[in-house]
């Protein structure tokens, strides 16, 4: 980890009194987990803080306390400008495409450009609420009960539950500690890793539906149509990326998922050794080595041939 940015963010974070927080679109629990960890903790310090997303925040996340705090619109009061899991700006939505000048940049995407004035990139953390845990006492706040259910949650869902290859021993020291600070792990677990809605399960089998699989590359795709009738309210896969992973012999699991405007959200998982970011770069998306994403615009239909060809491709390079 840089310290020198470390030492930077402390001074900034300490100097200023109004914050302007955000992470990215389509947030997952890292992002959540990781805007409300640093967000409550500088309102606990009497900082005015408003932390913002141009995105609803999932049904799934909305029983962590301060979600209900999150907006999704904002004003140029501030005087410090935070951006969360993001590897680049046009992620964060309208506060990408704003022009904004960000000061501080905490995230742990292997694919970050380094946008901010202050860039605190660690791609060996599992979760960029690992960073914030790591770091945010040093920086001069406290850990309450509600800042440690949060930062534990992003560290949990981004980990799928302590299971990705990147785990180390001292993220599981790190968890214990946010435990002993009132994290809850067994809720948080079942609310956030295993726990899922009617709906989104329902939607789950009309992608499974269309399960196919090709030397090690497995993938389907959701449509919009399978959200309104399932009657999932996201516009995202419901983690059933995650579900793919599980598959015997699978080295590369993918997942389209139409959006309503036009786009398609591509989502990669790999195994150990494999590399999809560099699938993703390919399509002006990013992420890690065993997660990545990307959107683009078209056809699913269309679409879907042409990403699977190189990622396929890169499969087949990689073996």
């Amino acid at each position: 980890m840089n310290s020198r940015s470390s030492t930077a963010i402390r001074q900034a974070l300490q100097k200023a009194e109004r914050l302007l927080i955000v992470t990215h679109i389509r947030p997952d629990g890292d992002a959540i987990g990781s805007l409300l960890g640093l967000g409550l903790a500088l309102k606990a310090a009497g900082k005015s803080v408003l932390m913002a997303l141009d995105d609803q925040v999932p049904t799934q996340f909305r029983h962590l306390e301060g979600s209900e705090l999150i907006n999704r619109s904002f004003q140029r009061d501030y005087d410090l400008a935070i951006s969360l899991d993001c590897s680049d700006k046009s992620r964060l939505g309208q506060f990408g495409r704003d022009n904004l000048e960000w000061d501080i940049n905490i995230d742990h995407h292997i694919t970050n450009d380094g946008y901010a004035k202050i860039n605190l990139i660690d791609t060996e953390a599992v979760a960029t609420a690992e960073i914030i845990a790591t770091n945010i006492e040093d920086w001069g706040f406290q850990i309450s009960k509600p800042v440690a259910d949060a930062l534990l949650m992003g560290i949990l869902t981004d980990t799928i539950g302590f299971r990705t290859y990147n785990m180390r021993s001292d993220v599981l020291r790190l968890a214990a500690r946010l435990m002993d600070l009132g994290a809850n792990l067994p809720e948080l677990y079942a609310r956030n890793v295993y726990q899922k809605s009617f709906e989104a399960v329902k939607m789950w089998g009309s992608g499974l539906s269309r399960l196919q699989r090709k030397d090690g590359l497995v993938w389907t795709m959701i449509t919009n149509e399978d959200r309104s009738e399932a009657g999932y309210p996201g516009k995202d896969d419901a983690d059933m990326i995650n579900l793919l992973t599980a598959i015997e012999d699978a080295k590369i699991s993918v997942v389209f998922i139409e959006q309503p405007n036009g786009k398609v959200k591509v989502s990669w998982r790999a195994v150990a050794g494999v590399d999809v970011s560099q699938v993703a770069a390919e399509f002006g998306g990013g992420g890690h080595p065993a997660a990545a994403g990307a959107e683009l615009t078209g056809k699913i239909e269309e679409l879907y041939k042409i990403v699977l060809e190189k990622t396929y491709l890169h499969l087949r390079r990689g073996q």
